[in-house]
């Protein structure tokens, strides 16, 4: 469609990517790259690093060795948008108001506030304190942050937690709208979505360390 926003090109590249957490090697060797339109899904058993790979990737965590290069607009933290566990909402204000605190941070347009709520179905309850909302709209208002401002690539952990079949259909649309415009998204879910363009799939599971590299982990220096 003409007039149509697109991203414009962009790569993130993640080449034998090593993490410890809790001084326990979680995976060794991970090799990604991530490009416009593209969905990646993460797969592994419970303990496989699904959402330190995440975090490692949002900037949250470092990685013990491997590099980890983007090119593209925003060398920062703005060319990405993350969604953990946590849905990091202040109860005290409304839905309104905490997406206007972020998108305010963002500089989002006039109106979109609007039209994440809008979208994510919240509309009805825009002014409502998120004390008062059920662990299903407080998912939906963490992932009506997606909506506020382009950026080029969307990190999800488990995004669907708590959501019933309509709002997983809203967050699956928003993924397809997002890729339509050449964005990215990588995500981790146990949950099956119906995206409209196939995403790869990066299984953890191939990446866990032999017994020998976790002794010696745990041995340190003496192994």
């Amino acid at each position: 469609m003409k007039g149509m926003f697109r991203y414009p090109e962009f790569r993130l590249r993640g080449q034998n990517l090593k993490c410890y957490r809790a001084e326990r090697l979680v995976f060794a060797g991970v090799d990604l790259v991530v490009g416009n339109g593209d969905a990646l899904l993460l797969q592994g058993r419970n303990g496989s690093g699904k959402s330190s790979l995440l975090r490692l990737l949002a900037g949250l965590l470092t990685a013990t060795s491997g590099e980890l290069d983007w090119q593209g607009p925003d060398g920062g933290q703005g060319h990405l948008r993350y969604v953990g566990h946590a849905e990091a909402l202040n109860l005290a204000l409304s839905c309104r108001e905490n997406l206007g605190f972020w998108g305010d941070l963002w500089g989002a347009a006039q109106g979109a506030t609007d039209t994440a709520l809008a979208h994510m179905a919240l509309a009805a309850i825009a002014d409502l304190p998120a004390r008062f909302l059920s662990s299903g709209q407080r998912r939906r208002l963490a992932l009506a942050r997606l909506l506020l401002t382009p950026s080029p690539l969307w990190l999800l952990d488990e995004p669907t937690v708590g959501l019933d079949s309509a709002s997983q259909a809203a967050i699956t649309a928003a993924i397809d709208g997002h890729r339509q415009q050449g964005g990215a998204v990588v995500l981790a879910t146990h949950v099956a979505l119906d995206l409209a363009a196939d995403c790869r799939v990066l299984s953890l599971d191939d990446f866990q360390p032999a017994t020998s590299d976790v002794m010696a982990a745990s041995l340190g220096d003496d192994w």
